[in-house]
């Protein structure tokens, strides 16, 4: 990450390069033996996407470490920036590999090494000066800019591609992966890209499929004719199969004769009856969430994902084409998906889903993340149209001189000052705003944004703290860990150990002298922290669906208006949402997090399992009765467990009007000093789900909303003085009859 002090922005490198990865030793040796082998190397937990068997960079891209090949010690003489060479004039004129095979030797020996030297840069990829910096883009990069036309004639090089075909080459090259799923800017090039990668494996392949999906049939089969086809078609004649059928088909494109590989060995041979044929093609589906299904693929080009509609659910379709793309337990294809996101009620919210679940710091024990794919995200700043300069680099802030663009134009402003002005003249506008940073975001959460008029809450505010907390190290805010009863006695005393994989978030961890404070009176257990703060819980109380699924349980943990130095005032200091295996633990969790705090807790009690499980192990002082209701009005079941019924509409009301308040009050940024004094300082809610969760909420549809529910009862029980009935005033009025004494006789006054 680097901050530019003039501007105070802030953008992030697209990768680092890892030092001293490889040990000295083993780097020389197998460099010199050229024993490096392509794919994913277990010893070093990285991918080798080299495939001339030596090493050199490795790169760090999204937590996946790639190993790039060594640079040669000398580049081949160019422009010092990347120019694309034009098809030698009289091969231009060849068609077809027949028309080769007629001419002369002479011929064809004067054109025999620039041809195999093409052959070798798709296959192993180019080196070239840029900048007078030695520059490595793999092969798919190298026929995207060298061999593809698109509607502008021939690409751009940019290095936001440049790092996007890097990461998409360690995809192919890992086996545990089954691509890529990259969220994109608008305008990033990326529906050429794919095609360009879909016709570069097509005539390569045998006996293989390649397949498209786009977010409609018709853009599909438009990606397809308007696209891939001509891509196809511009081939050189060395590259280009013999194709079946029509030279510009609607439907499907079959190669069935491949290109055969021309070298100084075979440039003679007319031995056509030999060469067996391709039977590889490329074709388009309709949208529908069983496109594909039982088919094998080689590749799926997946376009625009992020803006599936109802009825069809791109989650439910990759749940079939990912079984397209593997025999048993082996990936035999890779997809290459890409999208900017819509609103989350318009496809939105299942492409987000996809792509978190594709994070390569999260993975299963067989070593896939969820979904199997990696995700890839480059902010807008990186590959905007009109701020890319002639060496494919961007121009981030405004330069002190206009500087060359690809393009020949003269940039004299930044991506992001552009960007910014234009955040600036939508403030008033949240909608627009909102779409603007999803087709133009700097930051995940800029892509994920919903429309406004879907939350109840202030979206604006929820969103500029979600911005907030992607801009801190987040190591340094929040710790991940888990509770354990010391040496495993049960209600002895509760420990804290850090752990990158724990289910608990938390910001604050009291000090020793206030961890497992509890209070003994009559013979109850009580919460000894109770001034300072307390837990709000969404429960379960059903170990497993029939499914397997089912909702998460929730827990959070809120501090109180304090006077305490030791401990935070009114801020949300611990997250949980995680469905342990059995209820029973769950329970458990959230046992240990009140007793390790020493706070009490308010739970929904539609589900009784947990104030159950707290009563019958004597911690029923440590939960809270419902706050809208004085003791003597509560039911018989309400006394003896405590809890709230978070069902009736009133309750959700109030549930609902809480988390309002809390967001206006102390999230994001408060511009007209209502309740915050500096207009410049941003909100402490250091939990990002949570936020999420409150953006999306629905209090008609409240079930899938666990972090809402928890996290409003916490916020109810902090604000309980607000919740009791007031006494009314009663309406009996008592008129004492008044006497005047000033005679020798009592009068009734009138």
């Amino acid at each position: 990450m680097q901050k530019n002090g003039q501007h105070n922005f802030i953008w992030y490198d697209l990768y680092t390069i890892v030092e001293n990865h490889i040990s000295k030793s083993d780097l020389t040796v197998k460099n010199k033996s050229k024993s490096w082998a392509y794919g994913y190397n277990e010893k070093y937990d990285m991918v080798v996407i080299s495939k001339d068997g030596t090493i050199g960079d490795v790169y760090e891209i999204n937590g996946v470490k790639i190993a790039l090949p060594k640079s040669p010690s000398k580049l081949e003489k160019g422009d010092n920036k990347w120019v694309a060479t034009n098809l030698p004039a009289e091969l231009k004129k060849i068609k077809t590999i027949n028309e080769w095979r007629t001419r002369d030797n002479s011929f064809k020996s004067k054109y025999v090494e620039y041809i195999e030297g093409e052959f070798d840069r798709r296959y192993k990829g180019y080196w070239f000066s840029n900048n007078s910096c030695k520059t490595y883009i793999t092969g798919h990069h190298y026929m995207y800019l060298q061999h593809t036309k698109i509607d502008v004639g021939r690409p751009d090089f940019r290095e936001a591609n440049r790092i996007l075909f890097i990461y998409w080459e360690a995809c192919r090259a890992d086996n545990r992966c089954y691509g890529m799923i990259y969220l994109k800017i608008r305008r990033s090039g990326f529906s050429f890209m794919g095609s360009s990668v879909g016709v570069d494996m097509a005539t390569l392949l045998k006996d293989s499929r390649v397949g498209i999906l786009s977010k409609t049939g018709s853009d599909a089969k438009k990606m397809f004719t308007d696209k891939v086809v001509p891509i196809s078609n511009n081939y050189p004649f060395f590259f280009k199969p013999i194709q079946s059928g029509m030279d510009r088909p609607k439907t499907e494109l079959v190669y069935s004769i491949p290109a055969k590989k021309i070298t100084k060995n075979n440039m003679n041979t007319n031995d056509v009856d030999e060469i067996e044929g391709l039977d590889t093609s490329i074709d388009w589906k309709n949208t529908d969430e069983n496109s594909y299904d039982g088919e094998k693929l080689k590749l799926l080009i997946d376009d625009e994902i992020g803006k599936w509609v109802a009825p069809n659910n791109i989650k439910k379709n990759w749940g079939v084409t990912k079984t397209c793309l593997r025999l048993g337990k082996k990936i035999i294809g890779k997809v290459f998906a890409g999208s900017t996101c819509n609103a989350l009620a318009k496809g939105g919210q299942n492409f987000k889903d996809l792509y978190e679940g594709s994070k390569p710091s999260s993975r299963s024990k067989n070593g896939q993340t969820k979904t199997g794919m990696y995700s890839l995200f480059i902010p807008m700043e990186h590959n905007m149209e009109g701020f890319i300069d002639e060496f494919g680099h961007p121009v981030f802030v405004n330069p002190k001189k206009p500087v060359v663009g690809v393009d020949g134009e003269m940039i004299d402003t930044g991506a992001i000052n552009f960007w910014q002005n234009e955040v600036d003249s939508l403030k008033n506008s949240p909608d627009e705003l909102n779409e603007f940073y999803r087709q133009y975001p700097r930051t995940e959460s800029h892509a994920f944004r919903d429309e406004s008029k879907a939350s109840i809450f202030n979206l604006t505010k929820i969103y500029d703290q979600i911005e907030y907390n992607d801009s801190l190290i987040k190591d340094r805010v929040i710790t991940k860990g888990n509770f354990h009863w010391k040496d495993g006695v049960k209600d002895s005393e509760v420990i804290w150990t850090p752990d990158p994989r724990g289910n608990f978030i938390v910001s604050w961890i009291p000090p020793k002298n206030m961890q497992n404070r509890v209070i003994t009176s009559k013979g109850m257990k009580k919460p000894g922290n109770e001034d300072i703060g307390l837990f709000g819980c969404d429960s379960y109380d059903i170990s497993a669906t029939v499914d397997g699924r089912g909702s998460n349980g929730a827990l959070h943990g809120l501090t109180k208006t304090n006077m305490n130095e030791n401990a935070p005032s009114n801020e949300f200091f611990l997250e949980y949402i995680h469905r342990p295996n059995t209820a029973e633990d769950f329970f458990e969790d959230v046992l240990m997090a009140i007793v390790f705090y020493g706070m009490p807790i308010l739970i929904e009690n539609n589900k009784p399992r947990l104030l159950y499980h707290l009563k019958n192990r004597g911690y029923r002082g440590y939960s809270l009765n419902r706050p809208d209701k004085p003791y003597n009005k509560l039911s018989r079941t309400e006394k003896e467990l405590g809890g709230i019924p978070n069902s009736s509409e009133d309750v959700k009301q109030v549930h609902a009007d809480s988390i309002q308040s809390w967001v206006n009050q102390y999230v994001g940024y408060d511009s007209e000093c209502t309740y915050r004094d500096d207009p410049t300082e941003c909100g402490t809610m250091p939990f990002s789900r949570t936020l999420a969760d409150w953006a999306a909420f629905d209090i008609n549809n409240r079930t899938k909303y666990d972090a809402s529910i928890s996290s409003g009862l916490c916020i109810m029980a902090t604000r309980k003085h607000t919740l009791s009935p007031k006494k009314e005033k009663s309406e009996i009025k008592l008129n004492f009859v008044r006497y005047d004494n000033s005679g020798n006789n009592s009068e009734i006054k009138r």
